[in-house]
């Protein structure tokens, strides 16, 4: 349902009535918001091949891999997930045959993901349609693109999410 206003912008004129800090919240609002349509978008493109972008992800994690496979507990790392949402996308991947659970052969404890040819085949399928849909960011032009990712950028370093860069190292 398309409404005859911007929420976003009445939500802000309301808070700016009782409270200070109206365009850091009008910020995290509309990112907010964005993250939710353009993830129903990415799922909604996903959904025909049997996936979900957290899926996806995971998948190509797997096609990035040297080998094809990764140990959980690294996987979960890299897409930064719980532990338990880790082994639930793998089941998940695994029962739809787009992976296989095997032991490490260094680490008893550990278990592998492999991504099979079929998952390989799902994850060429899927990416040409995220890249055809513009992964849900096709309001926005090349640059605009660019520039949403420098935006960005910060907020994630201060975060933590990953270590910048050191100027002059």
């Amino acid at each position: 349902m398309t409404l005859p206003f911007d929420p976003i912008d009445e939500a802000a004129r309301q808070w700016g009535r009782r409270w200070d800090g109206v365009a850091p919240m009008h910020a995290v609002t509309s990112l907010m918001r964005v993250q939710q349509l353009v993830l129903a978008r990415l799922d909604a493109v996903l959904r025909p091949h049997g996936l979900t972008f957290a899926r996806y992800e995971a998948l190509v994690l797997l096609v990035f891999s040297s080998r094809g496979s990764l140990p959980f507990g690294k996987m979960g790392e890299r897409l930064q997930v719980h532990p338990t949402s880790i082994t639930s996308i793998m089941r998940r991947l695994g029962d739809a045959g787009l992976i296989e659970r095997k032991a490490h052969p260094d680490d008893g404890r550990a278990v592998l993901a492999e991504i099979t040819p079929a998952g390989r085949e799902v994850v060429e399928r899927a990416t040409r349609d995220l890249v055809a849909a513009g992964f849900g960011l096709d309001a926005l032009d090349g640059e605009g693109q660019h520039t949403l990712s420098e935006l960005l950028r910060p907020i994630r370093a201060a975060a933590g999410d990953y270590e910048p860069d050191t100027p002059g190292a």
